[in-house]
C-alpha cells in the first residue's frame, strides 16, 4: 500500500491512499488545481482515481471534491447525512458519481474501505480505515475526543494519521472569540495535542506502527510544539520512539508523509 499526506491542517485536507490496483483520496479541501499538482508531484494521476471519499461536509475537507470528480469523471463517497450537508457547496456532482455510503465497507477492486464515527459537531462525520487484506491505514481526524469506536477501528493500523489540532495553552489565550475557544475544546471539537499523545499510548500494542499527527491549527499550535508535547507523552508511558512507533508530523500546504508499507 502507499499512503501519502497531500495536504493537513485547518486550512485544507487531503490523503491519498493507494493498494497493488485501487487509488483514493480522502477528502478534498484544497482547490482542485492545487490537488492536481500534489498528485504529480509524488507521480500520481488525477485520472487513475477510483474514488473520493468524504469525511464531513466542512469545506476545508471538500472545497475541490465538485471539480475534481465533473473533471475527471471521480464516484465521490459520502453517507446521506454529509451529502446533504455538502450538496450546495460541491455543485452538480454526474449522478452515476454520487456514492451514498449505507453500509459499513465500501469495496473498490482490491481495496476494503471502512467508516467509523467520529465526534465532530457536523452532519455524520467519519473516519476510515483502508484495508487491502494485508496492511491497514487509518485516518481520524476532527475528533472532539478520542471515542471507544475510533479506538476500535484504528488500534491496529499500520499507518494511522491522526488529529494534533491545537495546544491548550496557546487556544485559550489565542485571539479566537470565545464561543469558537468553547466549540473546539468541547467533545464536537478537535482534540489537542495532549488528548493525542493519550490516545496514542492508549493503541501501542508491541506491534510498531507509524503515526503522523495531522490536522494542525495554523493559529492555535506549531508543528515542532505537537510533535514534542505528544514525544514527552510516549516517554512518560514508558514507550520508545523508532521501537514502539515511528512519529512524523503532517504538512500543512505540501504533501509529505510518503510511505510505502
Amino acid at each position: 500500500m502507499i499512503f501519502c499526506s497531500l495536504y493537513s491542517g485547518s486550512s485544507g485536507n487531503s490523503i491519498f491512499v493507494s493498494s497493488g490496483n485501487a487509488k483514493i483520496l480522502v477528502d478534498v479541501g484544497m482547490p482542485g488545481k492545487s490537488i492536481e499538482q500534489a498528485l504529480k508531484s509524488i507521480g500520481q494521476k488525477p485520472e487513475e482515481l477510483d474514488g473520493i471519499f468524504i469525511t464531513h461536509e466542512h469545506t476545508d475537507h471538500t472545497k475541490g471534491v465538485g471539480v475534481l470528480s465533473r473533471k475527471y469523471d471521480i464516484p465521490v463517497y459520502a453517507n446521506e447525512p454529509t451529502w446533504r450537508g455538502m450538496e450546495n457547496t460541491v455543485g452538480k456532482i454526474k449522478e452515476h458519481n454520487i456514492k451514498v455510503i449505507s453500509e459499513e465497507c465500501v469495496t473498490i477492486k482490491d481495496m476494503d474501505i471502512i467508516n467509523f464515527s467520529i465526534p465532530h459537531d457536523a452532519a455524520s462525520p467519519s473516519g476510515y480505515a483502508v484495508n487491502d487484506g494485508k496492511k491497514k491505514t487509518c485516518i481520524a481526524t476532527d475528533l472532539g475526543y478520542f471515542s471507544d469506536e475510533v479506538k476500535l477501528a484504528i488500534k491496529d493500523a499500520d499507518v494511522l494519521l491522526l488529529e494534533s489540532n491545537h495546544d491548550i495553552e496557546m487556544l485559550k489565550f489565542g485571539p479566537y472569540p470565545y464561543s469558537l475557544k468553547r466549540r473546539i475544546l468541547s467533545e464536537v471539537g478537535h482534540l489537542s495535542n495532549e488528548d493525542c499523545g493519550r490516545a496514542i499510548v492508549d493503541i501501542t500494542d508491541g506491534k510498531q506502527k507509524k503515526i503522523i499527527l495531522g490536522h494542525l491549527s495554523k493559529t492555535n499550535n506549531y508543528p515542532e510544539l505537537a510533535y514534542q508535547t505528544v514525544v514527552n507523552t510516549i516517554r512518560e508511558s514508558g514507550l520508545q520512539l523508532n521501537k514502539d512507533l515511528i512519529l512524523t508530523v503532517a504538512k500543512r500546504d505540501m504533501p509529505s508523509n510518503y510511505i510505502e508499507f
